[in-house]
C-alpha cells in the first residue's frame, strides 16, 4: 500500500474538461490535491471532490513535491512552469514535474533540461480515452522520462489510468500520443469516407459497418465511434476536432523535424486543420463526416 504521504502536496495545474475529473479520481484515491485554473467553476468543482484549490499555479505549487500539468499545449506548461511569477520558482530541488498535456515532444525535452538545470526532474505522460475512461479511471497513459521518476509517479498515474506504458526516454510520450492519434484520425476519416461512397451506390451504411467489425478493415472508428456517434448523428465522443487536429500538427511537425517522409501525416494535419476551421472549436472530432459530406456536395 502506497504511502501517500510520503509524497506531500501534488499541485495540478490545468482543470478543463480533462484536469478536473483526472484530479477528483487523485483526491478520491487519497491524495493531497491542490489545484489551479483561473475558472471559478473549475476550482470550486475540485473542492467540491475533496482537493483545495487556488487561482494560479505558483500558489498550487507551493509545497508541493509534485505538479501535474494538464494544459492545452506545451507552449502554456513552459509559461506555467518557467514565465513569470511561474510554479517552479517556489518549487524545491527534487520535486518532480508529470506533464500529461499533449505537448510538442521535441519542445518537452528541452523543458525537461530546463527544469533538470533548477533540479527538477520530469516525464511527460498524456493520455488517451476520453472523460468517459477518466470517469472510471481506464485511461490509457503513455509515460517518457527515466526509471526513478516514472517509478515515483506510479501511484498518481494508477489512480488515474488503466494501461500505463513506458515509452522511452523524455518526450516519448508526446511522441507516441500524437503519432496514435494520426493513426486515429486516419483510420476515422478513411472509415467516414468509405460510408459516403456506400450511401451513393445504395448501400446501408449500418450494413458496411457490421461488415467491416467482423472484416480486415475494423478500427477503433468502426467499432466505436461510426454507430453511437456519426450514423445517429449525435457527433458527441467529447474528444473536440480542434485538439484532434492540434495533435495531427505535432504529428506532422515530428515527422518534418526528424526527415522522415511525411506525406500521409502532413495530410491528415491539413484535412483536419481545414474540418476544424470549417466547424468551429466547439466541434466534435466526429464531426470530419460532416465537414467529408459538405466537401463531397
Amino acid at each position: 500500500m502506497t504511502d501517500l504521504s510520503r509524497e506531500g502536496p501534488v499541485a495540478f495545474i490545468g482543470l478543463g474538461m480533462m484536469g478536473r475529473p483526472m484530479a477528483a479520481r487523485l483526491a478520491a484515491a487519497g491524495f493531497d490535491v491542490r489545484g489551479a485554473d483561473p475558472v471559478p467553476e473549475a476550482r470550486e468543482a475540485l473542492v467540491d471532490a475533496g482537493g483545495r484549490a487556488f487561482a494560479t499555479a505558483q500558489e498550487a505549487a507551493e509545497g508541493a513535491s509534485v505538479v501535474i500539468t494538464m494544459l492545452p499545449d506545451g507552449k502554456v506548461v513552459r509559461d506555467v512552469l518557467l514565465g513569470s511569477g511561474g510554479a517552479a520558482e517556489v518549487l524545491a530541488p527534487g520535486a518532480l514535474v508529470v506533464d500529461m498535456s499533449s505537448s510538442a515532444p521535441l519542445d518537452t525535452r528541452s523543458l525537461a533540461a530546463d527544469l533538470a538545470a533548477l533540479g527538477i526532474s520530469m516525464i511527460d505522460a498524456p493520455v488517451s480515452g476520453g472523460v468517459r475512461r477518466v470517469l472510471d479511471g481506464t485511461l490509457t497513459i503513455m509515460v517518457g522520462g527515466e526509471a526513478e521518476p516514472i517509478a515515483r509517479a506510479q501511484p498518481l498515474l494508477a489512480a488515474m489510468g488503466k494501461a500505463i506504458i513506458p515509452t522511452g526516454p523524455i518526450g516519448s510520450g508526446h511522441a507516441v500520443k500524437a503519432l496514435n492519434n494520426y493513426v486515429s484520425a486516419a483510420g476515422l476519416a478513411a472509415a467516414c469516407e468509405a460510408v459516403l461512397i456506400a450511401e451513393k451506390f445504395g448501400v446501408d451504411p449500418a450494413v458496411l459497418v457490421d461488415v467491416l467489425n467482423v472484416s480486415t478493415g475494423k478500427n477503433n472508428s468502426t467499432e466505436v465511434k461510426l454507430k453511437p456517434f456519426i450514423l445517429s448523428g449525435t457527433f458527441a465522443s467529447g474528444f473536440s476536432m480542434a485538439l484532434m487536429a492540434k495533435d495531427l500538427r505535432t504529428a506532422a511537425d515530428l515527422a518534418r523535424e526528424l526527415g522522415v517522409g511525411e506525406s500521409g501525416t502532413t495530410s491528415a494535419a491539413e484535412l483536419w486543420a481545414a474540418a476544424s476551421a470549417a466547424l468551429g472549436k466547439s466541434a466534435d472530432h466526429t464531426e470530419i463526416h460532416r465537414y467529408l459530406i459538405r466537401n463531397n456536395n
